[in-house]
């Protein structure tokens, strides 16, 4: 039988390998936000969010929760706890060496964050490193773009699925940012790629706050 230019049916096709669910579920978390609309972490019930067109949503002040715990070792292997930054406004990066957007916004949270602290502004960042496995890709990142605040390593992004209540912002997607108002409540989140100007936007108004 000639096979030469007759097109292969169903039974003959080579079959998919199965990707395992729990890979599947877990890039579908962290890239939602992406994809989507956005959300909140559990979804349901009130948020009172307000959205606006830059695609940055921020929650009332009386309408904020407390961040979960979160904690770990750094790149840099010492032990990092943001419940320690009570006090300051905290700029929570999620980024991944091997992610795009990341490389693009790295320049402008490393400049923002060295001209705040400089300024002697009451304010914190701190990285989310997701999904390198293994730390080298991810330290060469910090040296290229000039990024001198820690980043806590979460090869399995625990932290993003674990570190925010049910019903609040969370990063859903990398990159993402999230900031904690000074009582270490979360107060606004971006699930895009920021420059200087959009980064300033997103923390102006919670470093004004008293």
């Amino acid at each position: 039988m000639n096979f030469g230019r007759a097109l292969p049916s169903r039974s003959n096709r080579r079959p998919r390998a199965a990707v395992p669910a729990v890979a599947v579920a877990s890039v579908a978390m962290l890239t939602l936000g992406a994809c989507g609309g956005g959300g909140t972490s559990g979804g349901g019930g009130e948020t009172n969010f307000v959205t606006n067109t830059g695609g940055v949503q921020t929650v009332a002040k009386g309408e904020r929760k407390a961040v979960n715990k979160i904690a770990g070792e750094t790149l840099e292997g010492e032990q990092l706890d943001v419940a320690d930054l009570k006090g300051k406004v905290v700029v929570l990066n999620v980024w991944g060496s091997w992610c795009p957007p990341c490389r693009a916004e790295a320049p402008y949270f490393a400049k923002v964050a060295k001209e705040t602290e400089a300024e002697g502004q009451d304010i914190a960042f701190v990285g989310i490193n997701a999904r390198d496995p293994n730390k080298g890709p991810a330290i060469a990142f910090e040296k290229d773009y000039g990024v001198e605040y820690p980043s806590i390593y979460d090869p399995a992004g625990k932290l993003i699925v674990n570190g925010f209540p049910k019903g609040t912002l969370n990063p859903q997607a990398i990159p993402s940012t999230v900031v904690l108002d000074r009582d270490g409540k979360i107060a606004a989140r971006s699930l895009k790629a920021l420059d200087e100007k959009k980064l300033r936007e997103l923390i102006a108004p919670l470093i004004a706050e008293k």
